[in-house]
């Protein structure tokens, strides 16, 4: 069901030209990551966001809102599709919990510092490696261990 949610976010995305970046457990699997997937998640530059929220209206089951939970502080909506969730957040100003300094710091979103791979079926822009495991070390919950272990066992 992941590839039929990705497929549609994609389409939705390609649609009205707006570049995305894949983050999370999705990015992790394309550098080696074999955890299941618990959801898609995605950023698209702030001038973006709301069109992105509009135009998958049908399928809101988290509305657009800044939020602060769960080591992530940020502008996001989740959309349900198929069954599956797909976060997209805004690249404006995210910011995640540094768990080791248990500070809140920014998180740096830049939809060109990507690396494209095939994952799902599909060419998608993911996370550069590096800066996936930077964020993901921050955040140090035990998915993001796994993951990065994963990742820096691959190539």
């Amino acid at each position: 069901m992941h590839r039929v949610a990705l497929q549609w976010i994609v389409g939705l995305l390609d649609e009205r030209n707006i570049p995305f970046l894949i983050v999370g457990g999705l990015a992790a699997k394309g550098y080696g990551s074999e955890r299941d997937l618990n959801d898609i998640d995605l950023f698209v530059p702030g001038e973006h966001f709301l069109s992105v929220v509009q135009a998958g209206q049908a399928f809101v089951s988290k509305a657009a809102a800044h939020r602060r939970e769960e080591g992530w502080d940020l502008t996001y909506v989740q959309f349900t599709y198929e069954g599956v969730k797909v976060e997209v957040g805004s690249a404006e100003g995210p910011r995640i919990l540094d768990a080791g300094k248990q500070a809140w710091i920014p998180l740096e979103i830049d939809v060109s510092r990507q690396e494209t791979r095939q994952l799902l079926g599909m060419a998608l822009p993911l996370m550069l490696k590096e800066d996936l495991i930077r964020y993901k070390a921050a955040l140090s919950r035990p998915v993001d261990i796994e993951d990065i272990r994963a990742m820096r066992g691959s190539t």
